[in-house]
């Protein structure tokens, strides 16, 4: 089998490339893989195409990747949060691109990716700007228009544990978009606050199996977004 676990978030990041499409875990601060994604821009990896629920917030994880110009473009369902200001103020300078898709849409393009289904027809969306230029068709006398499955190079994703054959599970909420990311990548890079030997977790309690996560790191002490906010925190 091969060796995934990594001794540090660095050498698990160390060869995402330019132009890479990476997606990011998290439901705002919950999920959020902040020190995979702090140790992707002292990696220095450019041009990246980002898939995340949102754009972060303050200038830490996320927003972080962003304020260091990694970013080319983002597909998200909130650009905007309470607490962000690095994307809107890199939006409106035209200096990262956007591609607004609403979230349940956006969790189908993922979870589609994953199961090898190209794409798919949804309601969602119809006779609004989003759904300019696609495709649109009648199912039972009601238009819906042709989303584009999403998959990506890599996913950055954190769970509350996982073993050394990389099955994960996740602290409760911060579960969100993770498993269906794992399915959707290339290369799937989890941080988790205890890695622990194979066996050691129930199999009836595994989330994200093994097959889908080629690395695993252990984070012990995971930062939270919000209180590295609170204190004025910035990266790097």
């Amino acid at each position: 089998m091969l060796q995934k676990f990594y001794p540090n978030v660095h050498e698990a990041v160390a060869d995402v490339f330019n132009g890479a499409v990476v997606m990011v875990g998290g439901f705002g601060e919950s999920g959020s893989p902040i020190e995979l994604i702090h140790a992707l821009i002292d990696q220095g990896a450019r041009d990246l195409t980002v898939v995340s629920n949102n754009c972060g917030s303050g200038e830490v994880g996320l927003a972080a990747l962003f304020k260091a110009g990694r970013v080319r473009k983002i597909i998200c369902s909130f650009p905007r949060t309470a607490n962000s200001t690095v994307f809107p103020e890199l939006y409106r300078a035209g200096k990262c691109e956007l591609e607004l898709t609403p979230q349940g849409t956006l969790a189908e393009r993922i979870r589609a990716g994953g199961a090898g289904i190209p794409g798919f027809y949804t309601p969602t969306a119809v006779g609004t700007p989003l759904a300019e230029g696609k495709e649109v068709r009648t199912f039972n006398g009601r238009p819906y228009i042709l989303e584009h499955a999403l998959r990506a190079d890599f996913a950055l994703i954190k769970g509350r544990a996982a073993d050394t054959h990389g099955n994960v599970v996740y602290n409760k909420t911060a579960r969100n978009f993770g498993p269906i990311m794992a399915m959707a990548a290339e290369i799937t890079i989890v941080q988790a606050q205890r890695v622990v030997p194979a066996g050691e977790i129930d199999p009836e309690t595994v989330v994200t199996p093994g097959i889908f996560v080629q690395r695993v790191v252990e984070v012990a002490l995971p930062a939270h977004e919000s209180e590295l906010i609170k204190a004025g925190a910035t990266y790097p």
